[in-house]
Protein backbone atom coordinates (compact mmCIF):
# COMPACT_ATOMS: atom_id res chain seq x y z
CA UNK A 1 0.00 0.00 0.00
CA UNK A 2 1.30 3.61 -0.72
CA UNK A 3 0.59 6.24 1.24
CA UNK A 4 -0.46 9.45 -0.23
CA UNK A 5 0.92 12.98 1.22
CA UNK A 6 -0.94 15.90 0.56
CA UNK A 7 1.28 19.13 -0.62
CA UNK A 8 -1.49 21.58 -1.83
CA UNK A 9 -4.76 22.13 -3.54
CA UNK A 10 -3.44 24.25 -7.20
CA UNK A 11 -4.70 27.45 -6.92
CA UNK A 12 -4.25 30.24 -9.52
CA UNK A 13 -3.53 33.67 -9.31
CA UNK A 14 -6.15 34.42 -11.70
CA UNK A 15 -9.17 32.33 -13.35
CA UNK A 16 -8.31 30.70 -16.94
CA UNK A 17 -11.73 32.92 -17.44
CA UNK A 18 -14.94 35.02 -16.57
CA UNK A 19 -16.55 32.74 -14.58
CA UNK A 20 -14.26 29.81 -14.11
CA UNK A 21 -12.95 29.19 -10.46
CA UNK A 22 -9.27 30.17 -9.51
CA UNK A 23 -7.74 26.66 -9.69
CA UNK A 24 -6.98 23.63 -12.22
CA UNK A 25 -9.54 21.12 -11.37
CA UNK A 26 -8.91 18.42 -14.23
CA UNK A 27 -5.06 18.03 -13.51
CA UNK A 28 -4.28 15.49 -16.64
CA UNK A 29 -0.49 15.84 -16.68
CA UNK A 30 2.69 17.02 -14.85
CA UNK A 31 6.49 18.00 -15.39
CA UNK A 32 8.76 19.19 -13.50
CA UNK A 33 11.72 21.11 -15.01
CA UNK A 34 14.29 22.66 -12.25
CA UNK A 35 11.88 24.37 -9.89
CA UNK A 36 8.93 24.78 -12.07
CA UNK A 37 5.90 22.57 -12.15
CA UNK A 38 3.85 22.60 -15.02
CA UNK A 39 0.30 21.13 -15.16
CA UNK A 40 -2.19 20.17 -18.17
CA UNK A 41 -5.97 19.74 -17.32
CA UNK A 42 -8.08 18.61 -20.01
CA UNK A 43 -10.72 21.49 -19.41
CA UNK A 44 -8.54 24.35 -20.05
CA UNK A 45 -6.65 26.15 -22.89
CA UNK A 46 -4.06 26.78 -20.61
CA UNK A 47 -0.79 25.54 -18.48
CA UNK A 48 -0.87 25.43 -14.97
CA UNK A 49 2.54 27.15 -14.26
CA UNK A 50 3.87 26.37 -10.40
CA UNK A 51 6.47 26.64 -8.16
CA UNK A 52 8.76 23.60 -6.13
CA UNK A 53 10.04 26.40 -3.76
CA UNK A 54 7.11 28.80 -3.35
CA UNK A 55 3.50 27.70 -2.12
CA UNK A 56 1.89 30.65 -3.30
CA UNK A 57 -1.21 30.36 -6.29
CA UNK A 58 -0.18 29.42 -9.67
CA UNK A 59 -0.19 31.15 -13.34
CA UNK A 60 -1.74 30.14 -16.97
CA UNK A 61 0.17 30.24 -19.71
CA UNK A 62 -2.34 29.86 -22.70
CA UNK A 63 -1.81 27.20 -25.17
CA UNK A 64 -4.26 27.38 -27.21
CA UNK A 65 -6.57 31.15 -28.83
CA UNK A 66 -10.50 30.82 -28.43
CA UNK A 67 -13.12 30.31 -25.25
CA UNK A 68 -14.46 27.05 -24.27
CA UNK A 69 -18.18 27.39 -23.56
CA UNK A 70 -19.12 27.17 -19.89
CA UNK A 71 -21.86 25.02 -19.89
CA UNK A 72 -20.09 21.33 -18.95
CA UNK A 73 -21.55 19.63 -21.77
CA UNK A 74 -20.44 22.04 -24.56
CA UNK A 75 -16.91 22.40 -22.58
CA UNK A 76 -16.62 19.05 -23.05
CA UNK A 77 -17.51 18.70 -26.75
CA UNK A 78 -15.22 21.75 -27.66
CA UNK A 79 -11.99 20.88 -25.41
CA UNK A 80 -8.77 19.82 -27.29
CA UNK A 81 -8.90 17.50 -24.19
CA UNK A 82 -4.85 17.33 -23.13
CA UNK A 83 -4.47 14.60 -21.32
CA UNK A 84 -0.48 14.04 -21.42
CA UNK A 85 2.31 16.51 -21.08
CA UNK A 86 6.35 15.68 -21.71
CA UNK A 87 9.19 17.40 -21.11
CA UNK A 88 11.31 17.60 -24.46
CA UNK A 89 15.17 17.37 -24.75
CA UNK A 90 17.43 20.28 -26.51
CA UNK A 91 17.27 20.60 -29.81
CA UNK A 92 19.00 22.95 -32.52
CA UNK A 93 14.94 24.49 -32.32
CA UNK A 94 14.97 24.55 -28.43
CA UNK A 95 17.93 24.46 -26.84
CA UNK A 96 16.59 24.37 -23.40
CA UNK A 97 14.13 21.48 -24.01
CA UNK A 98 10.11 22.13 -24.33
CA UNK A 99 7.07 20.70 -23.25
CA UNK A 100 4.44 19.02 -25.19
CA UNK A 101 0.84 18.80 -24.59
CA UNK A 102 -1.14 16.66 -26.56
CA UNK A 103 -4.67 15.63 -27.06
CA UNK A 104 -6.14 12.52 -26.37
CA UNK A 105 -7.30 11.67 -29.58
CA UNK A 106 -9.94 10.37 -28.44
CA UNK A 107 -12.33 12.64 -31.03
CA UNK A 108 -11.11 14.08 -33.97
CA UNK A 109 -11.29 17.20 -32.19
CA UNK A 110 -8.80 16.29 -29.60
CA UNK A 111 -5.99 15.70 -31.85
CA UNK A 112 -4.32 18.79 -31.38
CA UNK A 113 -1.10 19.76 -29.40
CA UNK A 114 1.44 22.56 -28.34
CA UNK A 115 5.07 23.00 -27.74
CA UNK A 116 6.55 25.58 -25.13
CA UNK A 117 10.06 25.97 -25.18
CA UNK A 118 11.99 26.53 -21.96
CA UNK A 119 14.83 29.22 -20.81
CA UNK A 120 18.18 27.61 -19.25
CA UNK A 121 15.98 27.84 -15.50
CA UNK A 122 13.05 26.03 -17.02
CA UNK A 123 11.04 29.05 -16.91
CA UNK A 124 8.57 29.22 -19.95
CA UNK A 125 10.46 30.70 -22.69
CA UNK A 126 8.59 32.04 -25.49
CA UNK A 127 5.20 31.56 -26.98
CA UNK A 128 3.59 28.13 -27.67
CA UNK A 129 3.43 26.52 -31.01
CA UNK A 130 0.32 24.86 -31.81
CA UNK A 131 0.82 21.32 -33.62
CA UNK A 132 -1.19 18.67 -34.78
CA UNK A 133 -0.89 15.01 -33.76
CA UNK A 134 -2.74 13.54 -36.50
CA UNK A 135 0.31 12.15 -38.43
CA UNK A 136 1.45 10.81 -34.85
CA UNK A 137 -1.92 8.79 -34.10
CA UNK A 138 -3.25 8.16 -37.29
CA UNK A 139 -1.45 4.58 -37.48
CA UNK A 140 -2.70 3.97 -33.86
CA UNK A 141 -6.06 4.16 -35.14
CA UNK A 142 -5.83 0.21 -36.50
CA UNK A 143 -4.89 -1.03 -33.01
CA UNK A 144 -7.14 0.31 -30.69
CA UNK A 145 -11.00 0.63 -31.29
CA UNK A 146 -11.12 3.74 -29.19
CA UNK A 147 -7.93 5.77 -29.13
CA UNK A 148 -6.93 7.38 -25.80
CA UNK A 149 -3.96 9.23 -24.97
CA UNK A 150 -3.40 9.60 -21.90
CA UNK A 151 0.41 9.25 -21.15
CA UNK A 152 3.93 10.73 -22.85
CA UNK A 153 7.21 10.89 -21.73
CA UNK A 154 10.82 10.32 -22.97
CA UNK A 155 12.78 7.04 -22.56
CA UNK A 156 16.24 7.36 -24.05
CA UNK A 157 15.88 7.97 -27.38
CA UNK A 158 12.13 7.12 -27.71
CA UNK A 159 8.99 9.55 -27.00
CA UNK A 160 6.55 6.67 -25.47
CA UNK A 161 2.17 7.17 -25.34
CA UNK A 162 0.33 5.16 -22.56
CA UNK A 163 -3.04 4.12 -24.34
CA UNK A 164 -5.72 4.19 -21.63
CA UNK A 165 -8.60 1.62 -22.09
CA UNK A 166 -12.05 1.53 -20.38
CA UNK A 167 -14.40 -0.73 -18.69
CA UNK A 168 -15.96 -1.95 -22.55
CA UNK A 169 -12.55 -2.11 -23.98
CA UNK A 170 -9.41 -2.64 -21.47
CA UNK A 171 -7.12 -2.27 -23.99
CA UNK A 172 -3.45 -0.68 -22.30
CA UNK A 173 -0.73 0.00 -24.36
CA UNK A 174 2.71 1.22 -24.21
CA UNK A 175 3.59 2.45 -27.01
CA UNK A 176 6.90 3.19 -28.68
CA UNK A 177 7.81 5.99 -31.36
CA UNK A 178 11.95 6.92 -32.37
CA UNK A 179 12.13 10.21 -31.05
CA UNK A 180 13.56 12.19 -33.71
CA UNK A 181 10.65 11.10 -36.13
CA UNK A 182 7.80 11.45 -34.26
CA UNK A 183 9.20 15.24 -33.25
CA UNK A 184 9.40 15.22 -37.46
CA UNK A 185 5.74 13.55 -36.98
CA UNK A 186 4.52 16.22 -34.69
CA UNK A 187 6.48 19.76 -35.85
CA UNK A 188 6.23 18.80 -40.19
CA UNK A 189 2.47 17.12 -39.74
CA UNK A 190 4.47 13.42 -41.71
CA UNK A 191 3.06 10.25 -40.40
CA UNK A 192 4.51 7.65 -38.12
CA UNK A 193 3.96 4.19 -37.21
CA UNK A 194 5.20 3.23 -34.06
CA UNK A 195 8.34 0.60 -33.71
CA UNK A 196 6.57 -1.27 -30.78
CA UNK A 197 3.40 -1.56 -28.86
CA UNK A 198 3.15 -3.84 -25.60
CA UNK A 199 -0.52 -4.42 -23.96
CA UNK A 200 -1.07 -4.20 -20.40
CA UNK A 201 -3.28 -6.09 -18.44
CA UNK A 202 -3.30 -4.60 -14.60
CA UNK A 203 -6.11 -6.23 -13.34
CA UNK A 204 -9.58 -5.04 -12.19
CA UNK A 205 -11.10 -3.73 -8.91
CA UNK A 206 -14.70 -4.55 -8.52
CA UNK A 207 -14.84 -5.52 -12.20
CA UNK A 208 -13.77 -2.10 -13.39
CA UNK A 209 -10.66 -2.76 -15.15
CA UNK A 210 -7.08 -0.26 -13.95
CA UNK A 211 -6.50 1.60 -16.89
CA UNK A 212 -3.69 3.68 -17.51
CA UNK A 213 -3.25 7.62 -16.63
CA UNK A 214 0.21 9.04 -17.02
CA UNK A 215 3.64 7.56 -17.02
CA UNK A 216 7.34 8.40 -16.30
CA UNK A 217 10.75 7.04 -17.02
CA UNK A 218 13.40 6.00 -13.92
CA UNK A 219 16.68 5.83 -14.74
CA UNK A 220 17.93 2.26 -16.60
CA UNK A 221 15.18 2.54 -19.23
CA UNK A 222 11.84 0.98 -16.07
CA UNK A 223 8.53 3.15 -16.44
CA UNK A 224 6.80 4.32 -13.44
CA UNK A 225 2.79 4.62 -14.22
CA UNK A 226 -0.56 5.75 -12.67
CA UNK A 227 -3.80 3.71 -13.31
CA UNK A 228 -6.91 4.05 -11.83
CA UNK A 229 -10.29 1.89 -11.73
CA UNK A 230 -12.43 4.17 -13.75
CA UNK A 231 -16.07 3.05 -14.37
CA UNK A 232 -16.92 4.50 -17.80
CA UNK A 233 -18.07 2.53 -20.87
CA UNK A 234 -15.77 4.42 -22.93
CA UNK A 235 -12.95 7.14 -23.53
CA UNK A 236 -15.34 10.20 -24.07
CA UNK A 237 -17.29 9.91 -20.43
CA UNK A 238 -16.11 10.51 -16.82
CA UNK A 239 -17.21 8.05 -14.15
CA UNK A 240 -16.68 7.14 -10.50
CA UNK A 241 -12.87 5.93 -9.25
CA UNK A 242 -13.36 2.63 -7.50
CA UNK A 243 -9.40 2.51 -6.90
CA UNK A 244 -6.06 3.91 -7.94
CA UNK A 245 -2.35 1.71 -8.35
CA UNK A 246 0.97 2.86 -8.88
CA UNK A 247 3.31 0.28 -10.86
CA UNK A 248 6.09 -0.21 -12.87
CA UNK A 249 6.98 -2.14 -15.51
CA UNK A 250 9.97 -2.63 -18.49
CA UNK A 251 10.06 -0.83 -21.43
CA UNK A 252 8.95 -3.94 -23.21
CA UNK A 253 6.17 -4.00 -20.97
CA UNK A 254 6.65 -6.64 -18.19
CA UNK A 255 5.20 -5.58 -15.17
CA UNK A 256 7.17 -5.81 -12.17
CA UNK A 257 4.99 -4.20 -9.70
CA UNK A 258 1.90 -2.56 -8.98
CA UNK A 259 0.27 -0.88 -5.41
CA UNK A 260 -2.90 0.18 -4.46
CA UNK A 261 -3.06 3.62 -2.89
CA UNK A 262 -4.49 4.31 0.20
CA UNK A 263 -7.32 6.67 -1.25
CA UNK A 264 -8.43 5.86 -4.09
CA UNK A 265 -7.66 9.57 -5.47
CA UNK A 266 -7.93 9.69 -9.38
CA UNK A 267 -4.50 10.21 -10.12
CA UNK A 268 -4.36 11.22 -13.77
CA UNK A 269 -0.63 12.96 -13.35
CA UNK A 270 3.21 11.37 -12.43
CA UNK A 271 6.64 12.97 -11.81
CA UNK A 272 9.26 10.57 -10.62
CA UNK A 273 12.67 10.76 -9.45
CA UNK A 274 15.32 8.25 -7.55
CA UNK A 275 16.96 9.44 -4.58
CA UNK A 276 19.21 7.16 -3.61
CA UNK A 277 17.09 3.86 -2.69
CA UNK A 278 13.25 5.46 -2.83
CA UNK A 279 11.38 6.84 -5.86
CA UNK A 280 10.27 9.70 -5.35
CA UNK A 281 6.44 10.91 -7.03
CA UNK A 282 4.90 13.99 -6.79
CA UNK A 283 1.36 13.48 -8.12
CA UNK A 284 -1.92 15.34 -9.75
CA UNK A 285 -5.46 14.70 -9.42
CA UNK A 286 -8.50 15.01 -11.54
CA UNK A 287 -11.79 14.85 -9.28
CA UNK A 288 -13.98 15.48 -12.39
CA UNK A 289 -15.52 18.48 -10.76
CA UNK A 290 -15.01 22.41 -11.80
CA UNK A 291 -15.38 23.24 -8.42
CA UNK A 292 -12.65 21.08 -6.63
CA UNK A 293 -9.60 21.72 -7.12
CA UNK A 294 -6.88 19.74 -8.53
CA UNK A 295 -4.29 18.81 -5.57
CA UNK A 296 -0.56 18.02 -5.43
CA UNK A 297 0.57 14.88 -3.50
CA UNK A 298 3.93 13.15 -2.85
CA UNK A 299 4.65 9.63 -2.16
CA UNK A 300 7.25 7.36 -2.16
CA UNK A 301 8.27 3.80 -3.51
CA UNK A 302 11.10 1.69 -1.84
CA UNK A 303 14.61 0.68 -4.30
CA UNK A 304 12.65 -3.01 -3.99
CA UNK A 305 10.56 -1.97 -6.66
CA UNK A 306 13.40 -0.53 -9.47
CA UNK A 307 15.94 -2.57 -11.83
CA UNK A 308 18.63 -3.72 -9.71
CA UNK A 309 17.56 -3.82 -6.21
Amino acid sequence: MITLCRIRELDLAMAPAPGRPRHLSAASGLVRAGSYLYVVADDELHLGVFRTDDPGAGRLVRLFSGTLPAAAAARKAGKPDFEALTLLPPTAEYPHGALLALGSGSTLQRRAGALLALDAQGAPGGLPRVCQLSGLYSALDQSFAALNIEGAFINANELCLLQRGNRRLAQNAIIRFPLPAALDAVLAGTHIAPSALHPLDLGSVDGVPMCFTDGAALPGGDIVFSAVAEDTPDSYQDGPCAGAVIGIATRDGDLRCLERLDEPHKIEGIDARLEGDIVRLLLVTDADDAGIPACLFSAALEKSYTRGA
